[in-house]
Protein backbone atom coordinates (compact mmCIF):
# COMPACT_ATOMS: atom_id res chain seq x y z
CA UNK A 1 0.00 0.00 0.00
CA UNK A 2 1.38 3.38 -1.02
CA UNK A 3 1.27 6.13 1.60
CA UNK A 4 0.41 9.49 0.00
CA UNK A 5 0.50 12.81 1.84
CA UNK A 6 -1.80 15.50 0.42
CA UNK A 7 -1.69 19.15 1.46
CA UNK A 8 -5.02 20.92 1.10
CA UNK A 9 -6.79 24.23 1.62
CA UNK A 10 -5.39 27.65 2.58
CA UNK A 11 -3.28 28.78 5.49
CA UNK A 12 -3.64 31.90 7.60
CA UNK A 13 -1.03 34.42 8.69
CA UNK A 14 -2.27 36.59 11.52
CA UNK A 15 -1.83 40.37 11.62
CA UNK A 16 -3.21 40.59 15.15
CA UNK A 17 -5.30 38.18 17.30
CA UNK A 18 -8.38 38.52 15.04
CA UNK A 19 -7.19 39.54 11.55
CA UNK A 20 -5.24 37.47 9.09
CA UNK A 21 -4.02 37.12 5.50
CA UNK A 22 -5.38 34.15 3.56
CA UNK A 23 -6.92 33.11 0.24
CA UNK A 24 -10.15 31.51 -0.95
CA UNK A 25 -8.85 27.95 -1.40
CA UNK A 26 -11.68 25.60 -0.46
CA UNK A 27 -9.91 22.26 -0.03
CA UNK A 28 -12.15 20.61 -2.64
CA UNK A 29 -9.23 19.61 -4.88
CA UNK A 30 -7.39 18.07 -1.97
CA UNK A 31 -10.52 16.22 -0.88
CA UNK A 32 -11.14 14.88 -4.39
CA UNK A 33 -7.52 13.71 -4.69
CA UNK A 34 -7.73 12.00 -1.31
CA UNK A 35 -10.97 10.23 -2.23
CA UNK A 36 -9.49 8.94 -5.49
CA UNK A 37 -6.26 7.82 -3.82
CA UNK A 38 -8.25 5.89 -1.21
CA UNK A 39 -10.40 4.33 -3.96
CA UNK A 40 -7.17 3.09 -5.56
CA UNK A 41 -6.23 1.37 -2.32
CA UNK A 42 -3.67 3.86 -1.02
CA UNK A 43 -3.16 5.16 2.50
CA UNK A 44 -3.74 8.92 2.69
CA UNK A 45 -2.71 11.59 5.16
CA UNK A 46 -4.19 15.06 4.58
CA UNK A 47 -2.48 18.13 6.00
CA UNK A 48 -5.25 20.70 5.84
CA UNK A 49 -5.59 24.38 6.52
CA UNK A 50 -8.95 25.77 7.72
CA UNK A 51 -11.70 24.57 5.35
CA UNK A 52 -15.40 23.73 5.42
CA UNK A 53 -15.26 20.65 3.19
CA UNK A 54 -15.53 17.14 4.58
CA UNK A 55 -12.61 14.89 3.81
CA UNK A 56 -13.22 11.24 2.88
CA UNK A 57 -13.46 8.61 5.56
CA UNK A 58 -10.34 6.52 5.68
CA UNK A 59 -8.00 9.49 5.42
CA UNK A 60 -5.96 10.70 8.37
CA UNK A 61 -6.53 14.45 8.64
CA UNK A 62 -4.03 16.73 10.38
CA UNK A 63 -5.42 20.28 10.82
CA UNK A 64 -3.04 23.24 10.70
CA UNK A 65 -3.44 27.02 10.51
CA UNK A 66 -0.22 28.76 9.45
CA UNK A 67 2.19 27.96 6.63
CA UNK A 68 4.90 27.09 9.16
CA UNK A 69 2.53 24.64 10.84
CA UNK A 70 1.74 23.10 7.44
CA UNK A 71 5.45 22.71 6.72
CA UNK A 72 6.12 21.05 10.08
CA UNK A 73 3.15 18.66 9.88
CA UNK A 74 3.81 17.75 6.25
CA UNK A 75 7.50 17.16 6.96
CA UNK A 76 6.60 14.78 9.77
CA UNK A 77 4.10 12.83 7.64
CA UNK A 78 6.29 12.78 4.51
CA UNK A 79 9.21 11.27 6.42
CA UNK A 80 7.47 7.87 6.37
CA UNK A 81 5.44 8.33 3.17
CA UNK A 82 6.02 7.35 -0.44
CA UNK A 83 4.71 10.47 -2.13
CA UNK A 84 3.45 14.00 -1.63
CA UNK A 85 0.81 15.93 -3.58
CA UNK A 86 0.87 19.64 -2.80
CA UNK A 87 -2.69 20.74 -3.57
CA UNK A 88 -2.81 23.34 -0.79
CA UNK A 89 -2.55 27.08 -1.36
CA UNK A 90 -0.36 28.17 1.56
CA UNK A 91 -0.15 31.87 2.27
CA UNK A 92 3.10 33.07 0.66
CA UNK A 93 3.56 36.09 2.91
CA UNK A 94 3.27 36.89 6.59
CA UNK A 95 3.57 40.15 8.50
CA UNK A 96 7.05 40.95 9.73
CA UNK A 97 5.53 41.79 13.11
CA UNK A 98 2.29 40.41 14.55
CA UNK A 99 0.46 42.86 16.80
CA UNK A 100 -0.23 41.33 20.24
CA UNK A 101 -3.53 43.19 20.58
CA UNK A 102 -6.30 43.98 18.12
CA UNK A 103 -5.37 46.99 16.03
CA UNK A 104 -7.77 49.89 16.55
CA UNK A 105 -8.74 52.48 13.97
CA UNK A 106 -6.84 55.72 14.41
CA UNK A 107 -7.63 57.52 11.17
CA UNK A 108 -3.99 57.16 10.20
CA UNK A 109 -2.52 55.22 7.27
CA UNK A 110 -1.33 51.73 8.18
CA UNK A 111 1.81 50.32 6.56
CA UNK A 112 2.05 46.54 6.45
CA UNK A 113 5.50 45.00 6.02
CA UNK A 114 5.41 41.43 4.72
CA UNK A 115 8.04 38.73 4.51
CA UNK A 116 7.90 35.42 2.65
CA UNK A 117 6.75 32.26 4.37
CA UNK A 118 8.66 28.99 3.82
CA UNK A 119 7.82 27.10 0.62
CA UNK A 120 6.35 23.79 1.81
CA UNK A 121 6.73 21.79 -1.39
CA UNK A 122 10.16 23.14 -2.35
CA UNK A 123 11.50 22.46 1.14
CA UNK A 124 10.32 18.87 1.25
CA UNK A 125 11.10 18.02 -2.38
CA UNK A 126 14.68 19.15 -1.81
CA UNK A 127 15.07 16.47 0.87
CA UNK A 128 13.11 13.61 -0.70
CA UNK A 129 14.69 10.18 -0.84
CA UNK A 130 15.28 8.38 -4.13
CA UNK A 131 12.18 6.26 -3.56
CA UNK A 132 9.95 9.27 -2.84
CA UNK A 133 8.11 11.49 -5.31
CA UNK A 134 6.47 14.91 -5.21
CA UNK A 135 3.65 16.39 -7.32
CA UNK A 136 3.26 20.16 -7.12
CA UNK A 137 0.47 22.57 -8.04
CA UNK A 138 1.14 25.90 -9.73
CA UNK A 139 -1.66 28.47 -9.83
CA UNK A 140 -0.75 31.34 -12.13
CA UNK A 141 -2.61 34.24 -13.74
CA UNK A 142 -0.29 34.63 -16.76
CA UNK A 143 2.25 32.53 -18.67
CA UNK A 144 0.76 29.55 -16.88
CA UNK A 145 2.68 26.78 -18.62
CA UNK A 146 6.04 28.54 -18.58
CA UNK A 147 5.77 29.52 -14.92
CA UNK A 148 4.61 26.01 -13.96
CA UNK A 149 7.63 24.46 -15.69
CA UNK A 150 9.97 26.89 -13.93
CA UNK A 151 8.35 26.10 -10.58
CA UNK A 152 8.61 22.36 -11.22
CA UNK A 153 12.33 22.64 -11.85
CA UNK A 154 13.03 25.02 -8.97
CA UNK A 155 11.02 22.91 -6.54
CA UNK A 156 12.39 19.53 -7.73
CA UNK A 157 8.90 18.16 -8.40
CA UNK A 158 8.36 15.00 -10.42
CA UNK A 159 5.12 16.28 -11.95
CA UNK A 160 3.46 19.70 -11.88
CA UNK A 161 -0.25 20.50 -12.08
CA UNK A 162 -0.82 23.87 -13.75
CA UNK A 163 -4.12 25.67 -13.15
CA UNK A 164 -5.51 29.19 -13.02
CA UNK A 165 -7.37 31.44 -10.55
CA UNK A 166 -10.78 30.12 -11.62
CA UNK A 167 -9.89 26.94 -9.73
CA UNK A 168 -10.13 28.72 -6.38
CA UNK A 169 -13.33 27.92 -4.45
CA UNK A 170 -14.79 26.30 -7.57
CA UNK A 171 -16.44 22.95 -8.20
CA UNK A 172 -14.51 22.55 -11.46
CA UNK A 173 -10.94 22.80 -12.65
CA UNK A 174 -8.98 23.00 -15.90
CA UNK A 175 -5.44 21.72 -15.55
CA UNK A 176 -2.37 20.72 -17.49
CA UNK A 177 -0.24 17.95 -16.03
CA UNK A 178 3.40 18.58 -16.90
CA UNK A 179 6.30 16.16 -16.62
CA UNK A 180 9.95 16.92 -15.85
CA UNK A 181 10.87 17.25 -19.51
CA UNK A 182 8.38 20.11 -19.86
CA UNK A 183 6.07 18.02 -22.02
CA UNK A 184 2.33 18.11 -21.39
CA UNK A 185 1.30 14.74 -20.07
CA UNK A 186 -2.42 15.51 -19.99
CA UNK A 187 -4.98 18.30 -20.26
CA UNK A 188 -7.89 17.54 -17.96
CA UNK A 189 -11.04 19.59 -17.47
CA UNK A 190 -14.25 19.01 -15.57
CA UNK A 191 -15.34 18.59 -11.99
CA UNK A 192 -12.58 18.36 -9.43
CA UNK A 193 -13.49 14.71 -8.96
CA UNK A 194 -12.88 14.07 -12.68
CA UNK A 195 -9.64 16.05 -12.57
CA UNK A 196 -8.50 14.12 -9.49
CA UNK A 197 -9.13 10.80 -11.24
CA UNK A 198 -7.04 11.95 -14.20
CA UNK A 199 -4.18 13.17 -12.04
CA UNK A 200 -4.10 10.01 -9.92
CA UNK A 201 -4.17 7.80 -13.00
CA UNK A 202 -0.99 9.41 -14.27
CA UNK A 203 0.59 9.44 -10.81
CA UNK A 204 -0.16 5.73 -10.59
CA UNK A 205 1.35 5.01 -14.01
CA UNK A 206 4.38 7.33 -13.78
CA UNK A 207 5.35 7.40 -10.13
CA UNK A 208 3.76 4.58 -8.16
CA UNK A 209 3.85 1.66 -10.61
CA UNK A 210 6.00 2.73 -13.57
CA UNK A 211 6.38 0.18 -16.37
Amino acid sequence: MTHIVITSGPTRQYLDPVRYLTNASSGRMGSALAAEAIALGHRVTIISGPVNVEYPQGATVVPVVTTQEMLEATSLAFASADGLIGAAAPCDYMPQHVQPQKMSKTGEEVTLRLIETPDVIATLAATKRKNQWVVGFALETEDRRFRAIVKMQKKSCDLMVSNGPTAIDSLDNDIELIERSGDILAHITGSKEIVAKGILRHVQDRLISPQ
